[in-house]
């Protein structure tokens, strides 16, 4: 379906608050023809908010959402609202565009008129349902559908909602806007669910798509191959920087180098201020005081440090691991008769970087789960070394006392932790060093929106200074920031880190051994970083498909060498009957001849015989040389 670019969207002085903290404020901007918005920013900075109010689904907004009558926003929300009760393709198609409104339509009378056939209204209903769908193209959709599910892996289109898991309803809701062609897309966390097949699928799909595009997501690739534009939220303003990812990190370098020389500048200015202070004033003129409220100032300011938006540093100590850290030795393992593991063994040693991808639904989490002891294995053993301080980063997350303020939570572990280099580090520098200033340190948890509450989760697992981390899909629920001081945490940790993730950047940098998880059972092991192992995948799979080619060919060429003696069946019905048409191609000839004669002053009849004769004429040689070949064995 050809999306139709009415106009652009354009926003007035947008402004959402959340209880007293403001999201955004006053933001304008203008969304044109084939913008590819990458939209990031911290957790708790209001990525959803902001989608929401451009998508109009949640009204508690100020300002202005302006476009014409005719512009169509297609929205996939973190969690779809999606009805329970129907079936994956009645669900795809329950949504309000006009083609869907006509396969409803179409389904019904043809229903309707298959259990009452002598119903001259239910057959005129059908016919007029049938003709509709003729003049809309819409026998098409239902194949764009189940093609993009099929994509997506959801290959059961007749089951119900309410049955599938939150990452499957999550990909039918995906399929639902994808299929709708709106002009503008609005996708927050897509690829969160999605198996690296998947990922790849979509970023070619986004990338021929027609409309405009605003993705809200952690994985750094698909942003840097889906965007032409980032945008920034943070601190309430939006900062548009035009490019890909990459050419925002540059030119966020730039920025953070310019604050941090600002930073420097004003350093020097309080010490120069601070060795004034002193010496001591013999007098009080209203122009010393004022310089001595300007000292104040910029010392608070100094002290609470430039503001730089992202910037994490965490470098904290842990327990000394020995050598036996995990053995892992012919375990099997089924969860609900499904084999997940069979007769699998190995040796997990300190230091090791261990990354787990493949197929959803392959037991990926279950192995992690059977690591820590939360799920029994029915044979085999998994050996946990006596030094071994586990931290276990999960989907779902533990119950976090939500009438508990921020600071709280942490300061039940420790007042301090201590440092890689042995300083303490008071649990209000880890809040602001992981984005949450001091104004936030004493705010209830139930105000943090569910970004932050995970973030403060993960603090507090590394706060409890592990030195075996397994981290079960991380980046579904970190932002961009928060993974990023994540991965230099693991560049330094002296530990060994297990790591689930479809994440391609992620892996990238926390692992350098994997365990592709492919299903029943079946698990290949990798040595190298996770987009090396995806090339070779590719390269395989392009082997494998010429090697199937050229086997096809041999025995092509083998098959036409065989010695023919005499006519199949079908040949005999095939020679029989084609000296007739050979007699009625000439008759046709003939006649299209004398028409040229007739028509001698009409140069565009000419043209037309002109073509007509030329394809009557390779007509008649195909039919002749056919001939020729089947009269060798006929009897």
């Amino acid at each position: 379906m050809e999306v139709v670019m009415v106009e652009t969207l354009r926003a007035d002085k947008l402004t959402k608050t959340y209880g007293e903290k403001v999201l955004f404020k006053n933001l304008d901007f203008i969304i044109n023809e084939n913008d590819r918005i990458g939209l990031i920013g911290t957790n708790g900075s209001g990525k959803s908010s902001l989608l929401n109010a451009i998508a109009e689904t949640d009204h508690d907004f100020t300002g202005n959402i302006i476009t014409s009558k005719a512009y169509r926003i297609g929205y996939l929300q973190q969690q779809p609202d999606l009805p329970e009760d129907m079936t994956v393709m009645e669900s795809v198609f329950a949504g309000k565009q006009k083609v869907f409104k006509i396969i409803r339509h179409y389904e019904d009378a043809l229903n309707d008129y298959s259990n009452h056939p002598d119903n001259q209204e239910f057959e005129r209903r059908y016919l007029a349902a049938e003709a509709k769908m003729n003049e809309d193209d819409a026998w098409n959709t239902e194949s764009r559908v189940k093609t993009i599910l099929t994509q997506l892996k959801i290959t059961n289109m007749d089951q119900k909602i309410g049955t599938m898991s939150g990452g499957q309803q999550k990909r039918v809701g995906l399929a639902q806007v994808l299929i709708q062609s709106p002009n503008l897309l609005l996708l927050d966390e897509p690829t969160n669910h999605l198996d690296f097949d998947s990922i790849d699928w979509l970023e070619q799909y986004l990338s021929s798509y027609k409309g405009s595009l605003i993705v809200v997501t952690h994985d750094r690739y698909f942003l840097d191959q889906v965007s032409n534009h980032i945008w920034e939220l943070s601190f309430g303003g939006l900062y548009e920087y035009p490019g890909n990812y990459q050419t925002y990190v540059a030119k966020k370098a730039e920025l953070v180098d310019e604050q941090l020389a600002t930073s420097h500048k004003e350093q020097q200015l309080y010490k120069q201020e601070l060795k004034w202070m002193k010496t001591g004033a013999k007098a009080r003129s209203t122009k010393q005081n004022a310089r001595i409220e300007r000292f104040n100032q910029l010392e608070d300011k100094v002290k609470e440090g430039t503001p730089l938006d992202g910037e994490l540093d965490i470098a904290m100590g842990q327990q000394r691991l020995g050598k036996k850290v995990i053995e892992i030795n012919h375990v099997s393992l089924e969860i609900a008769n499904k084999p997940i593991l069979r007769d699998f063994s190995m040796l997990i040693q300190n230091g090791q970087r261990i990354g787990i991808s493949g197929e959803n639904g392959a037991g990926k989490s279950s192995l992690l789960n059977a690591i820590a002891g939360i799920l029994p294995i029915q044979s085999g053993s998994i050996e946990i070394g006596e030094t071994v301080k586990m931290a276990y980063y999960t989907q779902q997350m533990e119950t976090i006392p939500e009438d508990k303020r921020v600071i709280s939570y942490l300061t039940d572990i420790g007042q301090n932790i201590v440092d890689a280099d042995g300083n303490k580090i008071s649990v209000t520098n880890l809040l602001e060093q992981f984005l949450f200033p001091k104004f936030m340190h004493g705010t209830l948890i139930r105000k943090l929106s569910g970004g932050e509450k995970r973030r403060l989760y993960l603090l507090k697992l590394l706060m409890e200074q592990p030195n075996v981390l397994l981290l079960d899909e991380p980046t579904n629920n970190l932002d961009i920031a928060t993974l990023t001081v994540l991965e230099d945490y693991i560049k330094h940790f002296n530990g060994t880190t297990i790591t689930v993730s479809h994440d391609r950047y992620f892996l990238n940098k926390v692992a350098d051994r994997l365990l592709i998880f492919e299903g029943n059972t079946k698990i290949e092991r990798y040595n190298g970083i996770f987009t090396d192992y995806l090339s070779s995948k590719k390269e395989k799979k392009v082997r494998n498909e010429t090697k199937v080619k050229l086997d096809n060919k041999v025995e092509a060429r083998s098959n036409s060498t065989k010695k023919k003696t005499k006519l199949t069946y079908a040949e005999k019905i095939e020679f029989d009957g084609i000296e007739a048409k050979i007699e009625k191609n000439e008759n046709e000839i003939k006649q299209v001849t004398e028409e040229m004669q007739n028509n001698g002053e009409d140069y565009n009849k000419l043209a037309e015989l002109q073509r007509k004769l030329d394809d009557l004429n390779k007509e008649s040689d195909d039919l002749v040389a056919r001939w020729e070949y089947l009269s060798e064995f006929a009897e």
